[in-house]
């Protein structure tokens, strides 16, 4: 039986440039879910796996993009992308939880809590935030996670677990850093591996199916898209495979 709790970061960028790749994408295997960091839903997606719409800052809290928001029924909504790093308070961030979005539960939806960097302002403004929404807490906590040591991940991810365990983990960011193309195969194996056979993880999303490194900071060697657009091996595995294979 397959296990589907991985969630493909297909960048929005994809949808006006290579939108045709997505064709490529095993959806019938252990990935289950797709998210753009954006609000609206790629058309190229046609339906074929869920939606995991966000809302990524400030921005998309009115307009057209809360319109979306509010068009989701029976989903599963992200709250914030690393707000610490936006300038966006923990006080801020409750203030809003209770006065915009908890109600979008009425419609059937689960929310993920906003996603921290995993260094000690995330974790700061991350536990903040949820002693300020203890009333009426996220159904999932929201995590990323960067490096280059599986076992420190695993460990991050256990810790997490252990401070918020009422609510199942989602790692909405995850990824090797090593420029080292076996320790990366190593690092997305054996967390994939590990993710899958732990029951508190909900789902988790590697990093990312686009076309272009993101920034100096994310290794080359994790990117899961050539610059063409078409799949490197690494994406084959993770939408293929299962158990992962080194």
């Amino acid at each position: 039986m397959v296990t589907k709790k991985r969630c493909l970061l297909w960048d929005w960028t994809n949808t006006q440039g290579v939108p045709h790749e997505i064709d490529k994408i095993n959806f019938d295997g252990p990935m289950n879910s797709v998210s753009n960091w954006n609000t609206w839903i790629p058309p190229e997606l046609k339906g074929r796996a869920a939606f995991r719409p966000m809302i990524h800052d400030l921005a998309k809290l009115s307009g057209s993009e809360w319109t979306n928001i509010e068009n989701t029924k029976d989903g599963l909504i992200h709250y914030f992308n690393e707000p610490e790093r936006a300038g966006i308070t923990a006080e801020q961030a409750a203030d809003i939880w209770f006065k915009q979005v908890v109600q979008l539960r009425n419609q059937g939806n689960k929310l993920v809590s906003p996603s921290c960097a995993s260094d000690p302002q995330g974790e700061a403004w991350f536990t903040e935030f949820m002693d300020r929404v203890e009333k009426d807490p996220p159904d999932f906590i929201g995590v990323h996670y960067y490096g280059t040591d599986k076992n420190a991940a695993i460990k991050y991810f256990e810790n997490m677990h252990n401070k918020h365990s009422k609510h199942p983990l989602y790692i909405s960011e995850l990824a090797s850093i090593s420029r080292k193309h076996e320790d990366v195969v190593e690092f997305t194996v054996d967390v994939a591996n590990w993710c899958d056979q732990t029951p508190w993880i909900h789902e988790y999303a590697f990093f990312g199916c686009m076309r272009n490194v993101a920034d100096n900071f994310v290794s080359p060697e994790a990117q899961l898209m050539n610059p063409d657009g078409s799949l490197k091996p690494l994406m084959h595995k993770i939408m293929n495979e299962q158990p992962m294979r080194k």
